[in-house]
């Protein structure tokens, strides 16, 4: 990575330690040597170790052809086994050129090296810079089982274009067996700069004498792999792609170069840079070139803006300039890696009622952008709100407000004092950021106090939540949720109980009662019940219950706006849940869709959705046999408003005529009033009308089922 590095901690996911393969015995699964991680498919070791783990003889040359090896990649959550085999094979060969293996004594030869390929990716950090070995450099090694204290620190004593010395304190572990084949770490380059591949060991059939040597071992420099490797037709794997094609990096080179020209003042930023983006970096007071500065801007997404994070204070205006060049380049994020983390704390330390509006806010604040995955978690909503350059609303020659600040705006005046106060600071720290006027933040938060304002004004009514599963001839598993305009709350049932429609009826009536005393004054609650796709003409509106007294009939659909929904069918095919939204968008402004004809199939009423993109509510008058199977269609296709007749079909649907024209909006209280004039004037009424009816603004419970016959 250069000046720029990963940092290398013991538990850090991409420290040195974690590029460290095992290459285990094929007889007792113990690491035979150890590897380096080359690319996210390849190792690379010494042969020798290959021979070894195989059984065979140390300097064989012969390719281990159709032979599998047993690897292992390690990280902090654990080693993962994978199965490798030699792609690239060089063998141990004599340093003098001559015919065959290196002999027993000999103290150093060439080529010995192997790289394996592995099946799947490897699930390890990106594999690791190499460098150069040079006389000087303080390495580390470690055991092939990788081991957090097998690390051996040594120091490269004598390097040629072939071999590399190394020697070795009288302290802490010793390069020994099973460390072959491993990388020599050196953490001043932040990179790979060898293999070890030998150590030298006393004699054992002699005393120890202070003559012998101690503690050296020498390793093959990454020179000669190089070359080695590249002759062996193993260069592709050394080529790393570069970003010095983005528009946006020399155009921010010469910024720097300009804004930063002295190397003190760079080597200060950068090291802010660093750390802000949990970069390593030398400690030796060197600075990064303008050019290699740039390139970390356009390659680590938050690196500009944690620059000018630190760079506002002393040149505003060279803030400016870099945000503008940033914009040229498709990887620099809005936010720095403080202003991110503190948005993510403050969104998830809202109130869960905050939280279940949260997608209501953002599309209120940005109705025009499309596909915003709103029922995601925190960190990819707000990836994508990042990625908006501004909400259009700038005039001639001012910055645009970006739509994340605007989307924030319109959370806060949704939260408790405390929690807004501390989302418009953060708002206002990255404002002034980015240089923008006091004036335009200002202009979107008196817009969300707006739209708070009508929100408030518009309250929708409560409703209550009936989730039946059939369990037999007149019986249901029944569980029921409350919903006050702040998300579903569960209602208790009996456990494990199956109700029958009267009983269900009973039920839902009882609740309702207590939905009633808490709704706004001339507010009745809405029933929607959420039913399967093979229940969806269930006669719920129709039953009834007698209270106590026997005096007043309850019939649920007649008293109460009932409405089905069916979860199944909205989520069976998942590419139509953005059309959901895009329908539900213009409810109120597309006109309604119908659907008749005796002969109407399936396939025509997918041709006539998918025509209409913008058909939010859909009529349907057919024959009994085609209607159910059309309905579901509609359901699946991401309707979300559908209405028909589950009575005898006819031509013409008595239901659909009497309420078709009535605004998109008033339909359920239509469908309520149709339902209570069937009681008093049934021969003008024969209809039996079912409204579907799917809000994406309103959230539902999870509809999970816990136990064979036990729901959640």
């Amino acid at each position: 990575m250069g000046w720029f590095r990963a940092v290398s901690g013991t538990d850090d996911p991409a420290g040195p330690r974690f590029r460290v393969a095992s290459v285990l015995d094929a007889t007792d699964g113990k690491a035979a040597g150890a590897a380096v991680v080359l690319t996210p498919h390849h190792l690379l070791t010494c042969a020798h170790v290959v021979n070894d783990a195989l059984g065979k003889d140390l300097f064989d040359d012969s390719r281990p052809e159709g032979a599998t090896l047993r690897v292992q990649t390690h990280g902090p959550s654990g080693a993962q086994l994978h199965e490798a085999q030699t792609v690239h094979w060089i063998p141990p060969r004599r340093l003098d050129g001559g015919d065959g293996p290196p002999g027993r004594g000999e103290l150093e030869w060439a080529g010995d090296l192997a790289v394996l390929k592995v099946g799947a990716a490897l699930c390890c950090p990106a594999p690791p810079e190499f460098r150069q070995m040079r006389v000087g450099q303080s390495v580390r090694a470690w055991h092939g089982s990788a081991l957090s204290g097998s690390y051996a620190d040594v120091r490269v004593k004598t390097c040629d274009s072939r071999v590399g010395y190394l020697d070795g304190a009288l302290s802490g572990m010793a390069i020994g067996p099973a460390y072959s084949g491993g990388p020599l770490w050196s953490e001043a380059e932040g990179a790979v700069v060898g293999l070890v591949a030998a150590c030298m060991l006393p004699p054992v059939d002699q005393a120890y004498d202070s003559r012998h040597v101690t503690r050296r071992s020498w390793g093959i420099p990454w020179q000669r792999i190089e070359a080695e490797l590249r002759a062996a037709g193993a260069g592709s794997l050394l080529d790393r792609p570069v970003c010095d094609d983005d528009p946006a990096r020399a155009v921010l080179a010469d910024l720097l170069a300009n804004v930063l020209p002295a190397p003190m003042f760079r080597a200060d930023y950068a090291r802010a840079v660093a750390e802000r983006c949990g970069l390593g970096h030398p400690t030796d007071g060197s600075a990064p070139s303008p050019e290699e500065f740039a390139r970390i801007l356009v390659t680590e997404e938050r690196a500009l803006a944690a620059l000018t994070e630190a760079l506002r204070s002393r040149d505003p205006g060279a803030v400016t300039a870099l945000i503008a060049a940033g914009k040229l380049s498709a990887v620099p994020r809005l936010l720095s890696p403080r202003e991110h983390d503190r948005l993510l704390a403050l969104l998830t330390g809202l109130p869960d009622e905050v939280v279940d509006l949260l997608p209501e806010a953002v599309r209120a604040a940005l109705p025009l952008v499309a596909e915003l995955p709103c029922d995601a978690g925190f960190p990819e909503l707000l990836g994508r709100l990042e990625q908006l350059s501004g909400d259009s609303r700038s005039g001639p020659g001012e910055l645009r407000v970006p739509g994340l600040l605007r989307a924030v705006e319109y959370v806060a005046v949704l939260c408790p004092a405390p929690e807004r106060a501390r989302l418009r600071l953060w708002a206002d720290g990255v404002a002034a950021r980015l240089g923008l006027p006091s004036s335009s933040l200002r202009e979107r938060r008196a817009d969300a106090d707006e739209w708070a304002l009508g929100r408030r004004r518009r309250t929708r009514p409560p409703r209550l939540l009936v989730h039946l599963v059939k369990a037999g001839t007149d019986a249901f598993h029944l569980r029921l949720w409350s919903d006050d305009g702040m998300g579903p709350h569960r209602a208790p049932t009996e456990t494990g109980r199956r109700y029958s429609a009267a009983e269900t009826a009973g039920a839902v009536l009882a609740l309702l009662e207590r939905l009633c005393r808490s709704a706004p004054e001339g507010v009745r609650p809405v029933v929607e019940v959420l039913l399967d796709r093979d229940c969806l003409e269930l006669p719920v509106d129709e039953w009834e219950f007698a209270d106590a007294d026997g005096l007043i009939p309850g019939v649920l659909g007649a008293e109460y706006a009932l409405v089905v929904h069916c979860p199944e069918l909205l989520r069976r095919n998942e590419r139509f849940l953005t059309d959901w939204r895009h329908r539900w968008d213009h409810l109120e402004s597309s006109g309604p869709l119908r659907i008749t004809g005796p002969s109407t199939g399936v396939r025509e009423v997918y041709g006539k959705l998918l025509d209409r993109r913008d058909a939010a509510r859909v009529l349907v008058e057919v024959s009994a046999r085609a209607r159910m199977e059309i309905i579901q269609v509609c359901l699946a296709m991401g309707v979300p408003v559908v209405l028909w007749d589950r009575g005898p079909a006819h031509e013409v649907s008595h239901v659909v005529q009497q309420v078709s024209d009535a605004p998109a909006r008033a339909l359920p209280e239509q469908v309520r009033s149709y339902r209570a004039k069937t009681l008093h004037r049934p021969a003008d009424h024969p209809g039996k009308p079912v409204l579907a009816w799917a809000d994406p603004d309103r959230a539902l419970p999870e509809l999970q089922l816990s136990e064979p016959t036990e729901l959640l």
